[in-house]
């Protein structure tokens, strides 16, 4: 089955009848069956027309039908798609078709519930895209875990196929490619939007049975309920629905979905329908089965360098372990201190070590670059490999401690090597495409072929007129500066050869401050860009965001 024909569009409404008739709200939703018409979709739409609010409390597991207004009127629009028989890929589009759909029951996932509400703390001020702007949507970490299991009866009239397959979130790695699938703006132009596609990888993983997947696939509003997909071959498998395409970290976009396991979501249903008299007839139309799945991708993270925690009092950021002894971060990470904790994330625990910075760049170095020893060695760990060379638009991974910070272990994105900026045929820094957040600074960026280290994180973009983040824009120290220095100290253990970093060229400095240099000024200006402010010592009214809490 191709993953474009699983995608329709949700639209929840209310009767024309109504004296105060509601704007009709829309998602994506996932046919999980064909034959039998059944659909799986968030349940954030249907909350506005729930009869009695204050029934929902974070231990229900679920509702009836008859929990909702009578007013209500569901919707699905969904693809009418030509698939190739051999390579179950969509081979031609045909349009959308509505249909009328049932609401059989809403299900709350209490797996993923528990891993969000211990995860995304309110200390750290996180906040949720809810889809609409309707002030009487309930949108909260209590119904973000709830997803409502639809029939549409026109379904099994019309393309027939075999149920979708799907294997449990326990197969994930950190790391595994997936494939988001969902309608961008809901109902919004579907012949445009619907079954809209994005790559990425599983970012991080949380909770029971990893009921709780943040992936770096690019999602926007709408497509909350769309599917996300793992290959096992050349079948796309399904495993998770899309909660929240767009997460805020004390008002940081972070470049990150959230995704809730689709076999608990299934287990739930089961569990449900099993308990409750009145909703037996539903496993009638309840036949999805597992298909057969070990998600057989090799991610590479295992040869990827060791990243640690690096704490100084209340800030905190990313490091990398060189070896037994050695770590790299950045000079804005210790902040100062003398010495600090170094956190290893070592099979899933995690093991605390006393750190004591033997080297942190000046302040009036372009380079934020430090260098700590730990007071312990570390042992189970293996030198990582340095890069010799860069190629812009390879692939490359970034990790670090950003979005779920020391939770979860270290969280990993993807994108490609997007710029090399060198001076006198030297790398100076790299820009890449993935996505950085708070606390990743002093992490590693991977070539995600080899492994190999590349550079060290040291910023992404915040336009400070506008008030935004850009993470998917960053900045990070090419580790060819470091290797020589790194090699003089391994083997005199003088950490003063670092100094140099003190004292670097002009041109440096005036690339990392995103500068425009005196000799291309006269140029800049006759082409009339208006962003250069000799006022401002010419330098772009966007400026670097050093990423620590």
């Amino acid at each position: 089955m191709s993953v474009e024909r699983t995608c329709c569009v949700v639209t929840v409404s209310e009767s024309r009848c109504s004296p105060k008739q509601r704007n009709p709200l829309s998602c994506s939703g996932v046919v999980l069956n064909h034959q039998s018409g059944i659909v799986l979709c968030s349940g954030l739409l249907f909350s506005p027309f729930l009869t009695h609010k204050e029934c929902i409390s974070t231990n229900l597991t679920m509702l009836h039908a008859n929990n909702f207004s009578d007013e209500m009127q569901v919707s699905i629009d969904h693809a009418d798609v030509t698939a190739d028989r051999c390579t179950s890929k969509l081979s031609k589009w045909n349009g959308h078709h509505r249909q009328h759909a049932e609401l059989l029951m809403m299900v709350n996932c209490i797996e993923f519930q528990g891993a969000f509400q211990s995860i995304f703390t309110e200390a750290e001020k996180w906040s949720f895209y809810s889809g609409e702007e309707e002030a009487d949507v309930l949108f909260d970490s209590i119904f973000l875990s709830w997803f409502a299991v639809l029939r549409v009866p026109g379904l099994a009239t019309g393309n027939q196929g075999d149920p979708v397959p799907w294997i449990p979130s326990t197969a994930l790695r950190k790391g595994h490619t997936v494939l988001a699938c969902g309608s961008p703006f809901g109902s919004f132009c579907p012949d445009i939007f619907m079954s809209t596609l994005s790559k990425g990888i599983v970012s991080n993983l949380a909770g029971k049975e990893n009921a709780l997947i943040l992936t770096d696939a690019r999602c926007l509003p709408g497509t909350e309920g769309g599917g996300l997909f793992v290959s096992d071959g050349d079948t796309p498998h399904l495993v998770g629905l899309i909660t929240s395409p767009l997460c805020w970290k004390s008002n940081e976009w972070i470049g990150l979905a959230l995704v809730c396991s689709f076999h608990l979501i299934l287990k739930n249903i089961s569990q449900a329908v099993t308990s409750h008299q009145s909703l037996r007839e539903i496993s009638t139309f309840m036949d999805v089965p597992q298909v057969s799945s070990n998600a057989n991708q090799k991610p590479a993270h295992g040869k990827y360098p060791t990243v640690v925690v690096v704490e100084s009092g209340l800030l905190w950021g990313s490091g990398i372990l060189l070896n037994s002894n050695i770590v790299l971060t950045c000079r804005h990470v210790v902040n100062g201190k003398a010495f600090l904790q170094v956190t290893v994330c070592a099979s899933e625990r995690f093991l605390r070590i006393r750190g004591r910075v033997l080297y942190s760049s000046k302040a009036s170095s372009p380079y934020d670059v430090a260098v700590v020893q730990l007071l312990e060695p570390y042992t189970d760990v293996a030198a990582p490999q340095l890069a010799a060379s860069y190629y812009p638009g390879e692939d490359v991974v970034v990790l670090g401690y950003g979005a779920l910070g020391k939770n979860c272990g270290p969280s990993v994105t993807s994108g490609i090597l997007s710029r090399v900026i060198s001076q006198k045929n030297t790398p100076v820094m790299l820009q890449t495409t993935c996505a950085v957040q708070c606390g990743a600074s002093g992490g590693a960026v991977v070539r995600a072929s080899t492994g190999e280290l590349l550079g060290i994180v040291s910023s992404n973009t915040r336009d400070f007129a506008a008030k935004v983040t850009y993470p998917h824009l960053n900045f990070s120290i090419p580790v060819s500066v470091l290797e020589p220095l790194l090699g003089h100290f391994v083997r005199t253990g003088d950490a003063a050869v670092f100094q140099s970093l003190d004292s670097a060229e002009d041109e440096v400095r005036r690339v990392w401050r995103l500068q425009i240099p005196q000799n291309e000024m006269k140029h800049t200006v006759q082409h009339g860009q208006s962003f250069v402010s000799s006022k401002k010592k010419n330098c772009l009214f966007i400026k670097l965001l050093e990423l620590s809490l």
